[in-house]
């Protein structure tokens, strides 16, 4: 009972304050250990967050309640120069900055060994998500940069529980399974302007939060091939979401957000007594979801010239155009004795928003490409650990045409977290 009131009280600060992301929409890491080493976990048995890393791991995992949350600050700006206008269109020039810096992003994963063999657990995260809120008065009042005549931005917040199961085939193998409970939430502001070219008016922004709940899988394998080198696999599947139903006038297929199929393969290489070192590899298949695949110019600007098929919260409705990403990470860690670990990572992705979708994203400015981590775990006489993990995320830029307004369009961000976990070892 417990247990259940701490995963509760998390799961709730996990609504509360939101979750917010790295990799497009994703985190570069989940468990303070893993963000320390820039995400690199799928071979990786020392936490208990295997429901987002990798279900398998529990069979190795021992017995652990980790317990942690990280402060999360994205710097994101947006600027149009040249800017002419169109239709009715007003043309608008300017730079802004998002208000919102700084978000609070809690963590929790319990694992028990209910024998030599059977490891039974559960991972509640924040997958991830998008937040932006850009201040109107900061384009001189008249309006925001995509038209509207409020403040700009949206608040996509996903919190995930992962009941695990995962099991020994034998005394170096494992599988498992992480069946995905998942909750979102989601607003829209300052988007007045996309009622020209929607299917459902009334139904695109300034509705305040509405909520969805979605279901998904993850499966994983573990494996020990030496003493010294060890591998993992996981998929997970397409969460699919209940549509949210106050935004059906924005999302493609009327109101649908699901979280795409991702999968990830992992290396660890424990060099010397002291040095481990783990490699990562992450696909995240954003073409798999219409609502942030979908390109935004063509079918906005068929909408526009009178073809109801392509308004926005149609099945061909513009998304984001989000491209497919594949994620690189690499971690090492060193034991400097029996107290103190320390931790460095590196990892780098191709940022998921071409050149012609710029403006819709000025929304979800998602172009970070590159991140280094650094972190380090203190273990008391007890047993229990103390970790903490940092995080940079380079700052990055992308610049396309304006399909509305003219001119061209920049979105840019930065990004830094500092997190700290406490694990009770049992």
């Amino acid at each position: 009972m417990k247990l259940n009131r701490i995963a509760l009280a998390v799961a709730l600060a996990g609504l509360s304050f939101g979750a917010h992301a790295t990799n497009g929409y994703f985190s570069h890491g989940y468990g303070m250990k893993a963000k320390g080493m820039a995400g690199a976990a799928t071979a990786m048995t020392d936490n208990a967050f295997f429901g987002a890393n990798n279900p398998a791991a529990a069979a190795f995992a021992g017995n652990r309640l980790d317990l942690g949350v990280d402060l999360f600050s994205p710097i994101r700006e947006a600027t149009r120069t040249g800017s002419a206008g169109f239709g009715p269109f007003p043309a608008i020039n300017g730079n802004s900055e998002s208000d919102s810096e700084y978000f609070l992003v809690p963590e929790f994963g319990y694992n028990h060994m209910y024998s030599d063999k059977l490891a039974l657990g559960v991972t509640v995260y924040g997958n991830g998500g998008m937040n932006t809120d850009y201040d109107r008065d900061q384009m001189g009042g008249m309006a925001n940069l995509l038209g509207g005549s409020t403040s700009l931005g949206v608040d996509l917040m996903q919190l995930i529980v992962a009941p695990t199961a995962a099991y020994k085939i034998n005394p170096n193998h494992s599988i498992g399974i992480s069946p995905l409970i998942g909750y979102q939430r989601f607003e829209a502001k300052g988007l007045q302007g996309f009622e020209m070219i929607t299917s459902s008016s009334g139904n695109v922004t300034n509705n305040d939060h509405d909520d969805a709940f979605g279901y998904g899988v993850r499966v994983g394998y573990y494996g020990k091939l030496t003493p010294t080198f060890s591998i993992g696999a996981a998929y997970a599947s397409k969460m699919n979401f209940e549509e949210f139903d106050d935004y059906k006038g924005l999302f493609a297929e009327q109101g649908d957000f699901d979280i795409p199929e991702n999968y990830n393969i992992g290396l660890a290489w424990q060099a010397t007594p002291s040095l481990l070192v783990a490699f990562d590899y992450q696909r995240i298949n954003y073409s798999d979801v219409d609502s942030v695949a979908n390109p935004s110019g063509p079918a906005a600007f068929a909408c526009f010239m009178g073809d109801a098929t392509q308004c926005l919260g149609t099945n061909n409705g513009s998304g984001f155009g989000w491209d497919d990403i594949d994620v690189f990470k690499l971690g090492a860690e060193y034991k400097y004795n029996a107290q103190w670990t320390f931790r460095a990572g590196y990892s780098h992705t191709d940022q998921p928003i071409p050149k012609a979708d710029v403006e819709f994203n000025i929304l979800a400015p998602a172009v970070i490409e590159d991140h280094i981590t650094l972190g380090f775990t203190y273990t008391r006489p007890n047993g229990d650990e103390i970790t903490a993990a940092y995080m940079h995320g380079f700052q990055n830029d992308v610049k396309g045409p304006s399909l509305f307004f003219g001119g061209e369009d920049k979105i840019e961000m930065y990004q830094n977290s500092l997190g700290i976990q406490y694990s009770w070892k049992m």
